[in-house]
């Protein structure tokens, strides 16, 4: 079965398609050997659709502002604001699928797990990622996800394979729409002959990195109005368990905070959380620049341009890498991310606040940075009795654990020496922002650390502030870790 994403005339689509692939292969064979600067290359493309493309990506008057950088070339600031208002890509690509098996359902799901799949010289792993995704997650988990598949392999014998094999081991999962298999036709993708040599890699790699960011932009075309986040796995992926769980505790805690693209492994294109309204800028993103790197460096440039400058990856990481063999080659690739952890695995909920220090705080080193899994932490310069560090929650909320740590492993005496741990309820506003009236001590600070368990049980009313008050002036400065907290029941209303 065929699916097309926009309607329109199938044969115009694919000459239009072919037209843009091959426009590209003239320019790609007049600088073959040269070293033109990203943005440049960046900036001569987005020209470029504008004067080719059909099908209304870039408004008129974006067009006419696009004549006037090739006129007066912008700054990099000031392409980035291009890129992100002017040609935003909103819409999807014109692709035809073949559904091999499943349909998506009309619900929208929380989340999309995306993987794209070849056939491998040695080894394949499609089959266990599949059944470790849905074996680590509870019933509740697997009805707010769809696992998507794209078999972008041209080996139609392969795929027929592979593809009864899955019905036969997931058909459950297909039937409760759980599982969809899919696959771009060929006739969409383009010329992968005379790619560019960038990096000196041999002709055969730049072959299948190039199609390999083609096959993960349809995969992400495809899976653009699915659910509200999308998250990217490879084919050869162990998963933790409930890690659906720990996901959407992460997500709730950064809500109000600006992200493009969340890590949940430090390996490859493996645990990349989007929100799924980015995929149609993602997707172009990569057809721009399929010849030019490997997936996992085009998206760090892509996170860039969309203004995340820093990684925001968490810990410990939910997904491992479990081949031994490559796709590429079938070399070996023995990688392991050694955060992973498969069990037990207590992310804290953090729920979304705002924080506030007098602590005179050192360089970029700020309050947020402490309440946080990503390996970021707080520094201040010492500091005095009476000095206080409060987390105001945006919504009350009832705590059951809270644990904090100061101090790290290269500055070990840089630790709150004297100090309490306290919550507060009556929120009221002063000059500096909200702040609690009324305030319980749960306990003190020991070697730096703290951890309170069964708050619920000693605390009677919903908390809506936590607080660190140091209790005794200190020479050294100040680090706080980490702090992380756990709630029994999600913020009240």
């Amino acid at each position: 079965m065929a699916h097309r994403i926009r309607s329109g005339n199938p044969s115009e689509r694919v000459y239009s398609m072919r037209l843009v692939w091959k426009s590209l292969d003239k320019m790609r064979c007049l600088r073959k050997r040269s070293t033109i600067p990203f943005l440049g290359f960046l900036i001569t493309f987005l020209l470029f659709l504008n004067l080719y493309i059909e099908d209304g990506y870039v408004l008129e008057e974006d067009k006419r502002q696009l004549r006037e950088t090739s006129v007066h070339p912008p700054s990099s600031e000031r392409y980035v604001h291009t890129f992100r208002d002017l040609s935003n890509f909103s819409g999807t690509i014109n692709v035809t699928y073949r559904y091999l098996a499943g349909t998506p359902l009309n619900r929208k799901k929380y989340l999309t797990i995306g993987l794209s799949s070849v056939k491998r010289k040695r080894g394949n792993y499609l089959l266990e990622t599949i059944k470790s995704i849905f074996d680590q997650s509870s019933y509740e988990e697997l009805k707010e996800i769809v696992v998507v598949v794209h078999l972008a392999d041209f080996d139609l014998v392969w795929c027929e394979n592979l593809v009864q094999e899955i019905t036969r081991k997931f058909a459950h999962h297909i039937i409760a729409g759980r599982l969809l298999v899919i696959q771009a036709l060929e006739e969409y993708y383009p010329s992968l002959d005379g790619l560019k040599r960038n990096y000196n890699d041999p002709e055969d790699r730049v072959r299948f990195r190039s199609k390999q960011n083609v096959d993960y932009a349809f995969l992400l075309n495809f899976c653009t109005n699915l659910s509200h986040f999308y998250m990217m796995l490879e084919d050869d992926v162990r998963c933790s368990r409930n890690f659906l769980t720990a996901l959407k505790k992460v997500i709730t805690s950064r809500e109000g905070s600006y992200w493009v693209m969340l890590e949940f492994s430090k390996l490859g294109y493996i645990g990349k959380l989007y929100h799924s309204r980015d995929l149609p800028r993602l997707a172009h993103f990569l057809l721009m620049f399929y010849q030019e790197m490997p997936c996992d460096w085009l998206l760090i440039h892509f996170r860039g341009l969309l203004a995340q400058k820093d990684v925001i990856r968490f810990k410990p990481s939910l997904f491992q890498h479990m081949g031994y063999y490559s796709s590429y080659k079938g070399a070996e690739n023995k990688l392991k991310d050694d955060d992973f952890e498969e069990d037990s695995i207590d992310i804290p909920d953090n729920p979304p606040a705002s924080l506030y220090t007098n602590i005179n705080v050192f360089e970029t080193y700020d309050a947020t940075k402490a309440y946080s899994t990503v390996d970021e932490y707080f520094w201040g310069k010492p500091p005095s009795t009476g000095d206080f560090f409060v987390i105001v929650f945006n919504k009350s909320t009832k705590i059951s654990k809270i644990k904090i740590a100061t101090g790290s492993d290269d500055r070990q005496n840089d630790i709150l020496h004297h100090g309490a741990l306290e919550v507060g309820e009556k929120l009221v506003g002063t000059k500096k922002g909200k702040q609690c009236s009324s305030y319980i001590t749960l306990g003190e600070f020991k070697n730096g650390n703290i951890e309170i368990q069964d708050v619920d049980h000693k605390i009677a009313f919903d908390i809506e502030c936590v607080r660190i008050v140091v209790t005794a002036s200190q020479k050294e400065w100040l680090i706080i870790r980490s702090i992380s907290l756990w709630t029994t029941q999600p913020p009240s209303q």
